[in-house]
């Protein structure tokens, strides 16, 4: 995962190194004053890492998601916004290879406990997460899992979920457009799988995003938005920071 982050001299430089220094499942660190670039190999959810960088009091900001040493095959994120109220948060996914996907992310609000994370059919939000349609994938007899599951998150006390979770079954240039959708509770219940009556908590649209080494800049530019403007900008709940 590639971060900007705020860096003045080598000692910022250092501060940084020693902040993810012997953290379980952080496996290698590369920082670059020049750039303002730190690039982590780590298997912890990105709002982590992002955390324990910005502990050193320096501002990060997540500008790609992927592999280090081969170029990703697509990355995509849904903001997470529509649903029950004061629920928010940013789920990415990238493409590390043919048969993987990670799915990366940080919802604040959610009701403590376990939750169901899907990929939905449609990118329809105009009636709130009830108009996504059935998951994706859901075959007609509902006796295969559906290739939208991807698997269950589990929020805290305080309502917040941090997760990484590998998929061998989606490819994100298959759901571009789709919508993301956290239903409510574990699912544990008896095939056929219908996880379409369970209650839909907070959902969005899945869109094109950056990956490793493809947002030098702007976080979108069609907005001409800074990246340090939009770090700021409390789009994860009351008292949350985006942490994009």
């Amino acid at each position: 995962m590639e971060f900007a982050v705020s860096m003045t001299c080598n000692g910022c430089v250092n501060s940084v190194k020693k902040s993810l220094q012997g953290v379980e499942g952080v496996k290698s660190v590369q920082v670059n004053l020049d750039t303002d670039q730190v690039i982590v190999e780590s298997s912890l959810p990105s709002s982590k890492v992002q955390s324990l960088i910005e502990s050193t009091g320096k501002r990060a900001v997540l500008q790609g998601y992927g592999n280090n040493a081969t170029q990703s095959l697509g990355a995509a994120v849904a903001q997470m916004e529509f649903g029950q109220r004061g629920i928010r948060g940013i789920i990415r996914l990238v493409q590390t290879n043919q048969s993987t996907c990670v799915v990366d992310g940080t919802v604040d609000g959610l009701p403590a406990g376990k939750h169901k994370l899907y990929v939905h059919e449609c990118g329809d939000i105009s009636a709130g997460c009830n108009s996504c349609g059935d998951v994706f994938g859901l075959t007609e007899s509902k006796k295969e899992k559906p290739l939208g599951e991807i698997g269950n998150i589990e929020a805290d006390r305080d309502g917040r979920s941090q997760f990484r979770l590998t998929n061998t079954d989606l490819k994100v240039w298959d759901i571009i457009g789709r919508s993301m959708v956290i239903h409510q509770g574990q699912d544990d219940t008896p095939k056929p799988y219908m996880p379409q009556i369970y209650n839909r908590l907070v959902c969005g649209i899945i869109a094109r995003s950056a990956g490793l080494f493809q947002n030098t800049k702007k976080i979108c530019a069609c907005d001409g938005v800074t990246l340090w403007d939009e770090r700021d900008k409390p789009v994860a709940g009351p008292g949350r920071k985006s942490k994009i």
